[in-house]
């Protein structure tokens, strides 16, 4: 019924939701939790959800509250009726109120956001705010943008401790050559010196930097904190010559879809630097989709001045009132894949790699890519788009991953990357119980 009610109104932006949750509700969890994907205006609570505890005070069911705490982040009005009625034996009217006020409080979205360091305190006000990817190989990044993402101690922790792993492993005991591609205003560089020394070898750095802008902040900290640890080249690292081979290419130019900024494109170029037995950190980074739905996200597409043109377009957003439509549930009669599903990867350098004289790829064929994917959709639902994540290695088994449900594990509370968000021009309803097959290709 909502879906026909918004579809009518054309998905009119100042249509909103009131939830009522009076008994009795969805006892599959799937079916409740897609509606946080929905714009939840006002929650309608009657004392006849609660049920008592063991001292006999209104508390939800266990379904029932985790639903309340997951939507607690779109702030909603709740409205209790019915508290006077004395349906339960303890409390009286101010029971329901304070049990209420203890969900929101214990939200694990409300106090994400209260708790610095974590990736929900720092996007505040960013939350479903659609941002066009960067551009790093066309656009040189101004200051304020390298400032937001260095930031992000995680990130370079990793890159540290992948140096340095990688540093210690080294079966050479002569000098040690490692260029930064891409160095920007330096955090890889002092790392990679950090790194340096935790591991007591030998080593150099070249820091290759085409941003004129980013270059003049290398040189001032070349001269103020690296000295003749630190070679500066200034240009583009795919035509840049170095004074000799590199042992470790280090780099940051993955996108929140992995390959979306160019950086195969632009790794295939550093590539040249190494000698045959060199490697290059990242090693190798995937890309992963998932189907998603948002009327959020779906109205904010549509509100662009060119609507065709905003629907081709990729999206980076720090996605809050969505919801993934799949599930492993199909995996069982081995047809559907994962909840969220492995599209492609990429590895540098590539060992059986056609080069010209240059050392570059003649042409761009070999990092097309495709992809057949099928996911299981449980509980029947709008499909607005797709969400689109990534996940690298490092060096062995250190890594970054923004993917849902390994990110925690991997990186966690890292900020450099939001979800990318891939918004269909026509949302499509998914039955429950269905398989939705998804063909895509990079080029």
């Amino acid at each position: 019924m909502w879906d026909i009610i918004r579809c009518i109104c054309d998905y009119n932006p100042r249509l909103t939701l009131t939830l009522d949750l009076t008994p009795p509700l969805p006892s599959v969890p799937g079916v409740l939790s897609r509606w946080a994907a929905e714009p939840i205006r006002h929650v309608f609570l009657p004392a006849s959800t609660f049920i008592a505890n063991a001292k006999g005070y209104p508390v939800l069911p266990k379904g029932s509250q985790t639903f309340i705490r997951e939507i607690m982040k779109h702030r909603p009005i709740v409205i209790l009726s019915g508290a006077a009625d004395g349906l339960h034996s303890r409390g009286g009217e101010a029971a329901y109120l304070q049990y209420v006020r203890h969900l929101e409080k214990t939200s694990p979205s409300v106090m994400q956001m209260k708790t610095a360091g974590t990736v929900e305190n720092f996007a505040q006000g960013y939350q479903d705010y659609l941002q066009a990817p960067l551009q790093p190989l066309m656009d040189n990044l101004g200051s304020i943008t390298y400032q937001t993402f260095e930031q992000d101690p995680v990130k370079y922790e990793r890159y540290e401790t992948a140096v340095t792993a990688a540093l210690k492993d080294w079966p050479v005991s002569e000098r040690i050559v490692i260029v930064v591609a891409g160095a920007g205003r330096g955090p890889l560089v002092a790392r990679c010196l950090a790194a340096i020394e935790r591991s007591e070898k030998e080593a150099f750095v070249y820091a290759v930097e085409k941003n004129p802008n980013a270059y003049v902040t290398l040189q001032g900290r070349k001269a103020q904190e690296w000295g003749d640890k630190v070679e500066l080249l200034f240009g583009d690292m795919r035509t840049v010559q170095l004074p000799e081979k590199a042992d470790i290419v280090v780099s940051e130019l993955l996108g929140s879809f992995g390959d979306n900024e160019l950086s195969p494109e632009c790794l295939d170029g550093a590539m040249r630097f190494l000698k045959p037995n060199g490697i290059s950190i990242p090693a190798s980074y995937s890309a992963y989709l998932a189907p998603l739905s948002s009327s959020k996200l779906y109205n904010e597409v549509r509100a662009g001045k060119d609507e065709l043109k905003a629907c081709e377009t990729p999206y980076v957003v720090m996605f809050q009132a969505v919801n993934i439509l799949s599930d492993d549930g199909g995996l069982e009669n081995g047809r559907c894949g994962p909840q969220v599903q492995e599209c492609w990867d990429f590895e540098h350098p590539r060992r059986e790699a056609v080069l010209d004289e240059q050392g570059l790829p003649p042409t761009n064929t070999h990092n097309t890519r495709s992809a057949k994917l099928t996911f299981h959709i449980p509980h029947a639902g709008v499909l607005h788009g797709l969400a689109g994540y990534f996940e690298a290695i490092l060096y062995n088994d250190i890594g970054l991953s923004i993917h849902p449900l390994r990110k925690d594990r991997i990186s966690k509370d890292m900020l450099s990357w939001f979800p990318l968000f891939f918004p269909l021009k026509a949302c499509a309803f998914i039955c429950s119980w269905k398989m939705y097959r998804l063909c895509l290709t990079m080029s």
